[in-house]
Order: C-alpha cells, then sequence, then structure tokens
C-alpha cells in the first residue's frame, strides 16, 4: 500500500445549532477515485471546504504528503497541489473559454501561450474545448470541461469533484469517467462527492460514508449493492416509489402553439410547444441543460407573458396572467435554481413560505400578513418533508442544497396545487430525499393533481412519468408512454431525432 497522499484525523467544526463535521478521519492514497458519500447535512460540503480552505476546522488535523496541512485560503490550498471543480459553475457567459481560465489562475500566461496550453491539454485529456468560444455559447457539459480544464492546468495532486455528472448526457458521463480515470493512472487522487450511487460503483475505488457529521462506514463500492451504500447513508432501508395505476382524467392543462423568445442573449427560444395534461397523470420532459428548460417553466409558471390562446388551465386561458394570478387559479411552479430564483436566500423560511403560499394558504387578510401562520406553515413543511434545519427562522442560505431543495418542492406541493411544474426537483438530493420527493409527486397525482417534471436525470424521469416528451432546441417532441422505453431511444429523442409536431403546436394525447 502507498503512503496517503491525504491523511484526515479527527477533523470537527461546529455551527449554532448543529455539527457539521464531528472527529471525521479517513485518507485518500495517490492515484485513488474515492467516493464521500452522505445524504444530504451529513457533512460533505463542510469537509470539502475545510479540505480547500474555505473553512477553518475547530478540531482535528490534516497532512498532505505527510507534511501539515492548514490552507487559510483556497489559493494555499491551489499552492499545495489541491484542486476543486463545483457543483455551481463560477463563470462568466460574457466571456471566453480562455479568458474564464485566466481569471481563475495565480499568474495567467500570455493569452495566446494560454490558448495553446488548454487545447493541449484539453486534447491530452479528451475534452476539446475552443478556447476563442465564448461561455455563454457551450452547454452545461462544455461548460463543466471549462471548470475541469481550468484545474488540469494547476497540475493538482487531489482533484475534489461535488456532483460533477449532475447536469450531464449519459454520454457526457462517460468522457468525463475516461478522463477521470486516465487522471487516477497517472496518480492524481480524486474525492468524489456524488448521490449517483451506480455511477460510484463504476468509478471509485474507496468510499468513507458519513452521517449527521460523523463516519459510520467505509466500502470498496463495486464489491457492494447500490441499495446497501443507500442504506448505510441513511441508516434504514429505501422503499422505491410507487402509486397504483389509475386511468388519466380530464385535460387541465392544454398548451398550443407556444413560441417565446428568450430573456437572454444565452437563453433558447420556444419553438411551437404544445402538449396536453390531463388530472392524475405525470408528463416527464427530458432534456441536455440548455434546450429551453429554463424558459418552458417561465412560460408555463407567468414570468414570461405568452400570445393569447396559447395556454389554458381547466379551460380557461392564462396567457395574459401573472405568477400570482396562476397561482390562485392552482398553476403552481418550483424553477431549477433554488437559491435566489425558488427561494432569496436572506429571507427566513417562514418568509419564504409566504412569498408563495400567501394567496393559497391564507396568510394575508384586508392588507395585513398572518406571520404566526406563515411560520406554522413553514414548520409544517419543514416537518413533512424532513428538512434539517434549526427551525423556520433560518435564512434559506443557511441550508445546504438537499434541504433547501427539500423545503421548496414540499412548500408548492403542500399547497395542493391542481398543476404542478417542477424542473429539476432532486437536483443534489440524496437518495433517501430524492426517494420521498419522486413519492410526494406520486401521491400528488394520485389525488388527482397533474404533474409536469422537467428532469435530466433520465432514470427519475422514467420510474414516475406517464409519459415522456425531449426537449431539444426549444421544441418539444411528440409523448411517448414511458413505460418500456430504451435508453436508446430516450438518446435519438434527446438529440432531435424524432417528431417534433411543430406545424401548429398540437400534440396528440397518448394513452400510458
Amino acid at each position: 500500500m502507498t503512503a496517503p497522499l491525504l491523511e484526515i484525523a479527527g477533523l470537527t467544526k461546529a455551527y449554532p445549532g448543529v455539527v457539521a463535521n464531528d472527529t471525521v478521519s479517513f485518507a485518500i492514497r495517490p492515484g485513488e477515485v474515492h467516493a464521500l458519500l452522505g445524504e444530504n447535512g451529513a457533512g460533505k460540503s463542510t469537509l470539502v471546504k475545510m479540505i480547500y480552505g474555505l473553512v477553518r476546522p475547530d478540531a482535528g488535523s490534516m497532512t498532505l504528503e505527510g507534511a501539515p496541512f492548514t490552507p487559510a485560503e483556497p489559493r494555499a490550498a491551489r499552492a499545495a497541489g489541491v484542486a476543486m471543480v463545483f457543483q455551481h459553475f463560477s463563470l462568466f457567459e460574457a466571456l471566453n473559454v480562455a479568458e474564464n481560465v485566466a481569471l481563475g489562475m495565480e499568474d495567467p500566461p500570455r493569452p495566446r501561450d494560454l490558448a495553446q496550453q488548454i487545447r493541449e491539454v484539453s486534447e491530452t485529456y479528451g475534452l476539446p474545448l475552443d478556447p476563442d468560444r465564448l461561455v455563454g455559447d457551450l452547454s452545461a457539459g462544455e461548460r463543466q470541461r471549462v471548470e475541469i480544464i481550468r484545474c488540469l492546468l494547476q497540475d493538482p495532486k487531489l482533484l475534489i469533484m461535488d456532483e460533477p455528472t449532475s447536469v450531464l448526457t449519459p454520454q457526457e458521463v462517460e468522457i468525463l469517467f475516461h478522463t477521470l480515470r486516465k487522471l487516477s493512472a497517472e496518480g492524481t487522487a480524486i474525492l468524489y462527492i456524488s448521490h449517483k450511487l451506480e455511477e460510484i460503483r463504476a468509478l471509485c475505488d474507496a468510499a468513507t460514508i458519513l452521517r449527521l457529521g460523523k463516519v459510520v462506514a467505509e466500502c470498496t463500492p463495486r464489491e457492494v449493492s447500490a441499495a446497501h451504500m443507500a442504506e448505510l447513508m441513511v441508516g434504514k432501508s429505501l422503499a422505491a416509489p410507487a402509486r397504483a395505476a389509475t386511468p388519466p382524467g380530464a385535460v387541465l392543462l392544454k398548451v398550443t402553439g407556444l413560441s417565446l423568445e428568450p430573456a437572454t442573449p444565452f437563453g433558447t427560444p420556444l419553438r411551437h410547444i404544445g402538449m396536453e395534461l390531463r388530472a392524475g397523470e405525470i408528463l416527464g420532459i427530458g432534456g441536455v441543460a440548455g434546450n429551453g428548460q429554463d424558459e418552458l417553466l417561465a412560460a408555463l409558471s407567468g414570468e414570461a407573458r405568452t400570445t393569447p390562446g396559447t395556454i389554458a388551465l381547466e379551460g380557461a386561458q392564462i396567457g395574459a396572467l401573472g405568477p400570482n394570478e396562476r397561482r390562485r387559479l392552482g398553476l403552481l411552479c418550483a424553477p431549477e435554481e433554488r437559491l435566489g430564483h425558488a427561494a432569496a436566500p436572506d429571507m427566513s423560511l417562514t418568509e419564504n413560505a409566504l412569498l408563495t403560499a400567501r394567496l393559497r394558504q391564507g396568510l394575508d387578510r384586508h392588507g395585513f400578513l398572518n406571520w404566526n401562520g406563515a411560520q406554522a406553515y413553514a414548520e409544517q413543511v419543514i416537518a413533512k418533508f424532513d428538512v434539517r434545519t434549526p427551525g423556520a427562522h433560518v435564512a434559506a442560505r443557511a441550508l445546504s442544497g438537499g434541504n433547501l431543495q427539500k423545503f421548496v418542492i414540499g412548500r408548492e406541493i403542500m399547497q395542493a396545487p391542481r398543476v404542478l411544474v417542477v424542473n429539476q426537483p432532486t437536483w443534489g438530493v440524496d437518495a433517501s430525499a430524492a426517494a420521498d420527493i419522486r413519492q410526494a409527486l406520486l401521491d400528488l397525482a394520485q389525488n388527482g393533481a397533474a404533474v409536469i417534471c422537467i428532469s435530466q436525470d433520465l432514470d427519475e424521469l422514467l420510474e414516475i412519468s406517464d409519459r415522456f416528451c425531449a426537449l431539444n432546441e426549444g421544441r418539444l417532441s411528440a409523448p411517448r408512454p414511458a413505460r418500456g422505453l430504451s435508453m436508446e431511444e430516450i438518446g435519438l429523442m434527446l438529440g432531435g431525432a424524432h417528431d417534433m409536431h411543430e406545424a401548429d403546436g398540437e400534440v396528440p394525447h397518448v394513452p400510458a
């Protein structure tokens, strides 16, 4: 056995009301792909932030190549050979690839030399990039390449990756894994965080599992099942989401010939979208990031107004109505970006509950807000959806990504919508929370509501959807029954090889 590259001993970090990491110890060896697993709030993010110099530990120690390692800031961590690719990209869309890479370097070379280095490194690792392309024109997978290349130009000894496949197609995941295996073979250690346990089994050599801030287990992923790892993470067996089979009811939402220009230069125009959504059904919409998902949700939610006659809710035309009016009628939406779009970062959970539930929960009267009612509603959401937080007074930004996601989805579901549109409902949440959210969506449909689930997680869509459509370059395919669809068929649909019914936006209903 080779000596550890990074050794962590007794790391502890506490915040008011919660111990994020409790005497955590483990080691990573050169060339090892090491998974860090745990449910939301288990302490993964805090731990990697300490390794990367973003957070100071309260107790414990780290050694890197046998020497004490105490990075006071990310610059010190990078100088020592530690690089990190974050779940949320930190790129400027109006700058090109080379300019974005240069911004992440302490002493970037001349632009011409840097462009050449980007070409060489990207080709070497199978991640081709044009240094002159605007980031705003890149797909989500290509943007991730920019982040990775920026790290590789630092020649890291340890590369930390946080949920790296959450916005990638299956083909892009294979490219990424090829790159990571090549880095591993060259001696680079990789600390890999993901909730996709089958990916962990395929890629990782070892795994450390956290629960409530403590190390509860270690394992070799390829020697155990994904279900076993999930049980270690949450401390219980997980049941697969399910609902009784019922025939779809009346049409609740009808979209006809919907076209919409994007709000930003880097958005995707919608072209002749048509769909019918019936009571009791879930329509899954798949697509690679950047193909019009945000624009579709904005059109349905009322954030973007549409041409009269394009959107009807239970027979009433609502294209000219704004979000509050649509909410009053029963059309609710939960966008992908939870911090800043779905929730106001510096507002408390009580205030965030009030923002969207005021009308349907009756949280105001004669112009006065019912703060006690808003707090009670927020506490109901927290309890029902197991949101890990000290209380409803906590600011949204203080929650982990997965816990905030549970709050956002729960806040909408508990308002008993007639139609619910969700974009990436389980993005960044652990296996247990994802199962709970999917079951909540199934229960909502079981009780007569209609659900549109927009997601890049194909397994999720096939698990809960009655019908499946693909969104490609702002165009929506004809619906297909989800049951029996193969990944090959879905891949062709995502790539645009399908009938788009563009002539008038009418999409016939296909029974599930």
